[in-house]
């Protein structure tokens, strides 16, 4: 029995939604958030969808309800009977809940290879050199809390805009998620000296900032100020040389991912050319410590961003004690079954950039790590910090070549990865980014001429790459989703890479370990040891070896902190 089969008869997990109207519907399809919000009459923020003539109906006939104003859609404000009125309204394709939002290195950049790829690589192997690259150029807009004055990243915020619809006139970064995660991206270590030896640097010191500000003062905000944000990195990025969104955030899935508005406008964003970097989620366990699958919160779950989740790189470079951070979000993404993270990052106690007086260095004075004023270091964990380190390593990638669309970059950010079989693609995705490696997989991949061979182009990678929007887990079990390509194959993905098949595992290597394994455990890593069944899916019992049983969906957020969902370990790591 089919995978999708069995959602339907054993689990309620919500129908797939589309944004048009099956035949004999008269009004628009909702979102599973506001089904219950009707049922208890509480009033609501909603996000409207529909063509541009209807909006401009709806907002002439439930105008004083406008809370703003999207590309293609509004929000608004409304009770129990108004969002009744609206479902009756023929015109709106979908109405979604506007939902909050909470905000989810010298030991870093040897890891990712980023202080390797800063100096570049000498002929070597039949491999072509390349030149040292820092990310000077590239622009990395910080979809967040804001980003204060610090001296690590000096004057590069080259502008700024807050869209915060709560606290239209505050700046820069009074909660202080963003400007650590601006250092994690690109701040220089020069400002460091002689004050820690802990922070070596952002993943590209060179970059430059957008600061685009739609997180308020404790480190929340509405899905549409955030959908705001992104919208506005797209019509005006580029003049600041804006080719990455970061954005570090994230709610709880609701629906697919073709009908959530911030999916959406993640996939806008990166069809005008932006790579979008997103974390995955610090939903990987329960209050109680059981270990949580199908967590990723939105928008981790487009499938055109790059997701990230977290490794715990135990203090030390060395990869082979890496492990998934227990907080990280694990796969797959609910509704759509589909595989995330892409690929997973150091993300448990990063030290990076203090905000000045912000909520966070008031309330958590214990992760203040050294410096004062507007030169201070910080420690954070949470697929927040892992998503940072990833969106440097993209700038790394553009800088070195500028002519690399998003969906090339994730290919050779993926390829480039090495493969985590112990935590398989739902917890690690493809792998553990290597900067490194996926330099030279785009380089080389993209000029066929110049290859010589997988053993040399690969490395200690993995040589996966995937995109999925749900269908890759089934072609898994049945095996017509695992391709294997030789270099010849790779130079045509890559070259290929914006109309590239969904759902398929490509490896390289005709030889590559990873498709001859078991599905379950290409899929599932070491949890498929949990359970006695063959084909795993949502609902399936799982119980860890310490007698735990796995939960399914997203957990308990009530004991976590704000800007992550459980992003700091107790032990002050």
């Amino acid at each position: 029995m089919g995978r999708r089969l069995l959602l339907v008869v054993g689990l309620v997990v919500g129908l797939v939604l589309s944004s048009a109207h099956p035949q004999g519907q008269r009004g628009p399809t909702l979102s599973d958030d506001l089904r219950a919000a009707l049922a208890n009459g509480a009033k609501v923020r909603v996000i409207v969808q529909a063509d541009d003539s209807v909006l401009q109906s709806v907002r002439s006939r439930h105008g004083r309800f406008l809370g703003r104003q999207l590309t293609g859609a509004l929000s608004l404000d409304v009770t129990k009977d108004e969002l009744a009125s609206l479902r009756g309204d023929s015109g709106i394709a979908h109405i979604s809940g506007d939902l909050p939002v909470i905000a989810d290195m010298a030991i870093t950049n040897k890891v990712t290879g980023a202080d390797k790829v800063w100096v570049g690589t000498k002929s070597l192997l039949g491999l072509v050199g390349t030149p040292g690259v820092n990310g000077t150029g590239i622009g990395v807009a910080i979809i967040d809390s804001g980003i204060n004055e610090h001296a690590a990243i000096s004057n590069r915020v080259v502008a700024r805009v807050n869209l915060v619809s709560t606290e239209p006139g505050v700046s820069g970064d009074p909660f202080g998620h963003g400007t650590h995660l601006a250092g994690i991206i690109g701040g220089s270590t020069t400002s460091a000296l002689g004050v820690t030896t802990a922070y070596a640097g952002g993943s590209a010191p060179g970059v430059h900032f957008v600061d685009v500000r739609v997180l308020n003062s404790t480190g929340a905000g509405y899905t549409s100020d955030v959908i705001a944000g992104i919208d506005w990195t797209v019509a005006n990025g580029r003049k600041y040389g804006v080719r990455v969104i970061n954005l570090s955030l994230g709610h709880p899935i609701s629906e697919p991912s073709a009908t959530d508005p911030l999916c959406r406008a993640v996939a806008r964003a990166v069809t005008a050319g932006f790579t979008v970097v997103v974390s995955a989620g610090n939903y990987g366990r329960t209050a109680s410590g059981a270990p949580v699958l199908g967590g990723v919160t939105s928008p981790g779950n487009s499938p055109f961003a790059i997701t990230v989740g977290a490794v715990d790189a135990h203090g030390t470079a060395d990869r082979g004690d890496d492990t998934i951070a227990p907080y990280s979000s694990r796969g797959p993404t609910r509704y759509d079954f589909a595989v995330k993270p892409d690929v997973v990052a150091p993300g448990t106690a990063l030290v990076s950039l203090e905000s000045q007086n912000s909520y966070l260095a008031r309330r958590y004075p214990q992760w203040h790590v050294a410096g004062s004023n507007k030169n201070a270091y910080y420690k954070l964990s949470g697929t927040s910090m892992s998503a940072a380190v990833v969106s440097g390593g993209v700038a790394l990638l553009l800088q070195a070549r500028p002519s690399l669309t998003p969906a090339q970059i994730k290919i050779a950010i993926q390829t480039g990865a090495r493969y985590m079989p112990q935590a398989g693609l739902i917890a690690s995705g493809a792998g553990e980014v290597d900067f490194v490696a996926a330099q030279r997989i785009a380089n080389q991949g993209l000029v066929g001429s110049l290859l010589t061979t997988v053993t040399n182009l690969l490395g200690l990678s993995g040589g996966a790459s995937y995109r999925d929007k749900g269908t890759l887990i089934d072609r898994i079990y049945d095996r017509s989703g695992i391709r294997l390509l030789n270099l010849l194959d790779l130079s045509a993905l890559l070259g290929n890479a914006d109309n590239a098949e969904w759902g398929v595992l490509n490896l390289l290597g005709l030889s590559n370990p990873i498709g001859y394994s078991a599905p379950n455990y290409i899929v599932w890593g070491d949890y498929s040891r949990w359970t006695g069944s063959y084909y795993i899916v949502w609902g399936t019992s799982m119980q860890s070896p310490e007698g735990e049983y796995i939960v399914w969906g997203t957990s308990d957020t009530g004991e976590y902190i704000v800007w992550g969902t459980g992003g700091v370990p107790d032990d002050g790591r």
